[in-house]
């Protein structure tokens, strides 16, 4: 028996519903003409969402690590995240920000914190919903608080963030970030506003509006997209060239075949093995070479 067949309509419905001015209601129905059937939309549509029963690739309490939860000094007011690093560490350690998706800190951006500190990094995954609460269990919740962030307030904790890293005393000082979908359009701006910041990768993120700011980056660049996501792709060209004219250190690449979020391995139809692997290499290589 096979599952259902899943087309790009459908997936780029998915994608409108979580980005773009969809509501579920309207997502819903939406798939339901894609489909043919409500009963099939309904099977469908888990297989477009993350399961987060399947976030574990690193468990939790993995005797390797350790990891908590923190509160440290924000931009405007406290922010909350989740800290892990090397259960043997016994020296100063790079340290990587993990920058979430548009659903906030939950278990499958703890489990990407996890599997950076395995690689010898200090990980530090925060959660951007702090200013209104932290993010909460319902993920449709979460999608919607990400509208009543205050974009001026997200860069100052984000900058913020950096410093506290920075100053941490099981970091070496060297800071880098990662981030996915709005994780990785934060990672950009994070890259425009933080001067100590050295090394930033973004997956599939939106690039700066402001193409003069590019020129302010410090941090080396490496930004991966998804060969499907027409929508972030169309300012690739631009930010190719800001870069370029800057004289920035930067590496673009691009995953021909692979949708938006194609990283994220609890979602079933945009999970791309062959692509999320070779990205998390070079991702993993790079960090290692940026910041020591």
């Amino acid at each position: 028996m096979t599952g259902p067949a899943i087309t790009q309509a459908m997936i780029d419905a998915y994608d409108e519903y979580t980005h773009l001015t969809l509501d579920r209601r309207g997502f819903m129905e939406k798939l339901t003409r894609l489909t043919g059937t409500a009963a099939a939309a309904a099977a469908i549509a888990p297989m477009l969402a993350a399961n987060q029963a399947q976030a574990a690739i690193v468990a939790e309490d993995d005797r390797r690590l350790k990891g908590e939860d923190i509160a440290y000094p924000g931009g405007t007011g406290e922010m909350k995240g989740y800290l892990v690093r090397p259960a043997d560490q016994s020296g100063k350690l790079p340290a990587v920000i993990v920058i979430h998706e548009n659903r906030g800190l939950n278990p499958h951006i703890r489990d990407v914190a996890r599997r950076i500190a395995l690689e010898g990094f200090v990980a530090l995954a925060p959660d951007y919903l702090s200013p209104l609460g932290g993010t909460p269990a319902d993920e449709d919740k979460a999608r919607e608080m990400f509208g009543e962030l205050d974009p001026a307030q997200t860069v100052a904790n984000g900058v913020a963030t950096v410093a506290f890293l920075k100053a941490h005393e099981l970091s070496n000082g060297n800071v880098g970030t990662v981030g996915f979908c709005w994780g990785g359009g934060t990672v950009n701006l994070l890259a425009v506003n933080a001067p100590d910041l050295k090394a930033a990768v973004a997956y599939y993120g939106a690039q700066p509006k402001d193409g003069a700011a590019v020129a302010r980056i410090k941090a080396a660049m490496l930004l991966h997209y998804a060969g499907m996501d027409e929508r972030i792709n169309a300012g690739i060209d631009a930010y190719k060239a800001a870069l370029e004219k800057a004289g920035k250190d930067f590496q673009i690449f691009v995953y021909e075949g692979a949708q938006h979020a194609f990283n994220n391995d609890t979602s079933e139809a945009r999970y791309n093995k062959a692509a999320a692997e070779l990205a998390w290499g070079r991702t993993i290589k790079f960090l290692k070479e940026k910041l020591g």
